[in-house]
């Protein structure tokens, strides 16, 4: 029998290009400390047994049937309890050989936009298979996604599995390809949860992929299109959504370059840009999003701050000079944090 299999999966915070990902544009995310803990105890047991620290209740998860392409797969979407979809599809397509225990330990608040499901998820790919490129790790982790009834972007997945320590990560999803953008010393990010959870399947998350694929089929991929394509979109309601991520992608490419020549008056200006954008083109803010934005905007040394994630609930990111917030003066809960390696960059 196997030994005992562990891994950490980070969380992560996009400091700018939300809803861009599954639109060929850009996205500039960062892994974090906060993280998923896994440990798998092989046994010889027919299923895979789970616990979280963060649920009161254990499931038992059978092991796919030869021939199968996705094992138990095809009540994912709706099996119970919801927070076991997830973990199921990666259990189902990584096929591992034999069952056994599997105990998560979290400390990525679920809901808080900062990818809890992402980090479970490339903790999972690192413990059930023998994948050894990020790309390749992220794909599995979306498809797992999909097959349980959430269908995101890659982005998530490719950051907490390929991040770098020190670095964010430009990515450009036409092509997957991707840029380390070192941080400034001069800076430091915050993170501060709105205390309004959301879970992408509940929310309008697949309502505004839609939309953009609508938008798509007129002026072809939203990351790609030109400003100028927008006045092909008669629908007004899907050339807002189109006008948010055309932009987005450009002001993803000018933080990049701001933060890498050490302009961060100028990147946190880009990160509120980003932000009015979300709220009033894509419409995926709300109003506790927008007083937590506008508040810390207002405080002293604080350079930008946007709603991070796929909204509709969630967190906010601000950029700040070192030592500008005093945690304990936020009533909301809120964390200073440094990007980290990814599971791919911590194995090798």
């Amino acid at each position: 029998m196997s030994k005992v299999r562990r891994a950490r999966g980070p969380g992560r915070v996009n400091l700018i290009g939300d809803h861009t990902d599954y639109n060929e544009g850009l996205a500039l995310p960062m892994a974090i400390g906060l993280g998923a803990d896994i440990t798998f105890t092989p046994s010889d047991s027919p299923l895979i047994v789970v616990e979280s620290t963060a649920y009161d209740q254990r499931v038992a998860i059978p092991l796919g049937q030869p021939g199968s392409p996705h094992g138990p797969a095809s009540d994912l979407a709706t099996r119970e309890p919801a927070w076991s979809r997830l973990i199921a599809a990666m259990i189902a397509l990584c096929r591992p050989p034999f069952g056994g225990t599997i105990h998560i330990q979290s400390t990525v608040p679920a809901g808080s936009g900062l990818s809890s499901s992402a980090a479970v998820a490339v903790a999972l790919a690192e413990v059930l298979t023998s994948r050894r490129e990020a790309v390749e790790v992220a794909r599995l982790c979306q498809e797992a996604e999909h097959l349980a009834g959430v269908p995101v972007g890659i982005m998530d997945p490719l950051i907490c599995a390929g991040g770098r320590e020190g670095h964010a990560l430009l990515i450009d999803f036409s092509t997957l390809a991707t840029q380390e953008v070192a941080l400034p010393s001069e800076l430091e990010v915050i993170v501060v949860d709105s205390g309004q959870p959301r879970t992408l399947g509940a929310s309008g998350y697949a309502t505004r992929v839609a939309e953009c694929r609508s938008a798509a089929r007129v002026i072809g991929p939203l990351g790609l299109a030109s400003e100028e394509s927008l006045s092909s979109l008669v629908d007004p309601l899907l050339r807002k959504r189109a006008r948010h991520v055309i932009t987005e992608s450009r002001r993803t490419q000018e933080c990049a370059v701001a933060l890498g020549e050490g302009r961060v008056v100028e990147a946190g200006a880009l990160m509120v840009e980003s932000h009015l954008s979300l709220a009033h083109d894509f419409e995926v803010s709300t109003d506790r999003l927008d007083g937590l934005v506008e508040a810390l905007v207002g405080r002293p040394g604080v350079l930008g701050a946007r709603m991070t994630g796929a909204g509709f609930g969630g967190a906010v990111v601000a950029l700040t000079r070192p030592g500008a917030l005093d945690l304990s003066t936020i009533p909301e809960a809120a964390w200073r944090v440094e990007a980290v390696d990814g599971t791919v960059a911590v194995r090798r």
